[in-house]
Formats: C-alpha cells, structure tokens, sequence
C-alpha cells in the first residue's frame, strides 16, 4: 500500500507540473486549477470507495480524478479539447464527468446535487455512499449550509470533505473567515474529524472510521483536512510572500513526507514510471485528432 499511495500522488504531480508546463504553449483551452500539494487528500480519502459509491469535485479537481481511477490520456485531451477527452473535449478542466465521478467549477454548486444523490442512494436501498470534496472558499456559499440541513435532516449517506488549503483564489482564509470550521459542520449534528496533516497515511487512517459510519447507516460525516496549496489559484496569480510557499513546500509536501517510508531504489523506480507514463499520455492526447470543426 505504502508503494501504491506514493505511486498515486506522483502520477497526480507530474500531471499538473505537466498541465502547468505546457500551458502557455496555447495547447489548452479555458482555464486550470492545479492540486499541486494536495495530493495526499484525495489519494487518502478515495481509497476507501467501494464499487458503484459517488464522488463530487470542484474546479480543483483533476487530482480528485485521478485519484479515481481516470484516464491521464482523457483527461490531457479533455483540456485540450479534443474528442477523446474524458467528455469530449466540451467539458474542459472544471467540468468532468465519468463513470460515478462528477466535478463543477460553480463554487460550492455540487453540495445539493451530491446529498440529493446521497438520499437518491439510501432510498433505493444501495448501500452506496457519496462523498464530496469541497475547498474553504465554498463556506462562503449558502447553498453548502442548505446542503448540510437537508442531508443532517434525513441522514444522507455522505461524506464532506473540506480542503482548507487557507487561502480562497488570493484571500487569505484570516480576512475572509470567521469562527471554527468544524462548528459549522456540528452546528447541523454532523460528526466531524479534523486533520492538520499531509501525510497521505494520517489521512487515509483518519478517513476510514468515517466510512465505517457511512455504510453502517450513522448518517452524515464531514472531515477537515488543514491542507497546502503550493501552486496559484489558476495559471499565474499567486499573490503570496515566496517565504512562505517556499517553507510549506519544505515542511508540508505530501510526497516528501512519504518517500521516507520507501526504499529509495524503489522510490526513484517509481518517479521513472510515472513520468514515462505522463509523457505517453501527455504525446498520445497531443496526437489524437481535433474536432473538425476546430481542424477546419
């Protein structure tokens, strides 16, 4: 597992180094929100999904989507918007769909979807779960608030988890956030587990119970994970002191913190592979035909 975890978060960093690297190439369409330092949330989290359970994303959700189970070949073309991207080149890089997988750059716009999905789950009797990612910019939204009433209410089968990367686009959380975040889930009977880590076994080991919960029919769950952002918002807007990102990139970065539990031949064994598995996805998306109304 510990193999597969590091596997997992740097297949997720070479992706968006790459996305980063190539953007100005004019290769992409739209716009693009990197996870870069986030990796270990989604590695952790999502690997406690069962078959058939449903997962909602943000604009920042390419890292969610990998960590999935997507294609790094749709995806590149998704952004490039090709054809053979993940939804046919329409989507681009906030708005995915595939498999049990969705993802909205609207902020905070999946929170009904997924409780009513959640609810949709638990009356048909599934024993399916949903579990939904959300940034601390979308504690600003009303429609999050609505969200947790109703899936409190009727005991909706779903996880909330809150990306606190404390910063919303430029803002930083302090001038934009009043009071406890974990108090605005139990404001609503949501239990809630709370974690100031980016080591992706921490996670993983704090997300497991809440699934447990879930699919023993305990009702709605909601995790805090204080996390790190180490790129902008988007492409090139990071207004931050270069101090600062320089020391969370030191004391915070997922994938440094578990490359000391590995071998180091099989660390480096690892990086070859997945940077040899980037390239080709990267070159075959690059080679795939464009829409022809484009190639016109």
């Amino acid at each position: 597992m510990s193999a597969d975890f590091y596997r997992q978060m740097a297949r997720i960093r070479r992706f968006e180094e790459t996305v980063l690297e190539q953007f100005s190439s004019g290769l992409f369409y739209g716009t693009t929100h990197t996870y870069i330092g986030q990796e270990a949330n989604a590695v952790g989290v999502l690997g406690h999904l069962a078959e058939g359970d449903i997962v909602f994303s943000n604009h920042r959700c390419h890292g969610h989507f990998i960590a999935y189970g997507g294609d790094l070949r749709a995806l590149f073309a998704e952004l490039m918007g090709k054809p053979s991207g993940v939804v046919g080149g329409i989507g681009g890089s906030q708005h995915i769909h595939w498999r049990d997988f969705y993802s909205n750059g609207v902020l905070g716009s999946t929170a009904p979807v997924a409780t009513g999905a959640a609810l949709a789950e638990k009356v048909q009797g599934s024993g399916k779960l949903a579990v939904i990612f959300l940034g601390d910019g979308a504690l600003g939204e009303g429609v999050l608030y609505e969200s947790l009433n109703i899936a409190a209410l009727w005991q909706a089968p779903i996880l909330f988890v809150l990306e606190d990367n404390r910063i919303a686009q430029t803002t930083p959380i302090e001038l934009n956030l009043a009071g406890d975040i974990g108090a605005r889930f139990t404001a609503f009977g949501i239990p809630v587990a709370e974690l100031d880590s980016s080591d992706v076994t921490e996670i993983a080991d704090a997300a497991a119970p809440l699934f447990g919960e879930l699919r023993s029919g305990g009702g709605p769950q909601a995790l805090v994970l204080h996390t790190a952002r180490f790129g902008p918002h988007s492409k090139g807007d990071d207004t931050r002191d270069e101090g600062l990102l320089a020391r969370l990139r030191a004391e915070r970065d997922p994938l440094n913190i578990h490359a000391a539990t590995l071998d180091e031949a099989e660390r480096q064994g690892i990086e070859a592979e997945v940077a040899n598995e980037v390239a080709a996805a990267f070159a075959q998306a690059q080679a795939d035909p464009e829409h022809e109304q484009c190639a016109r």
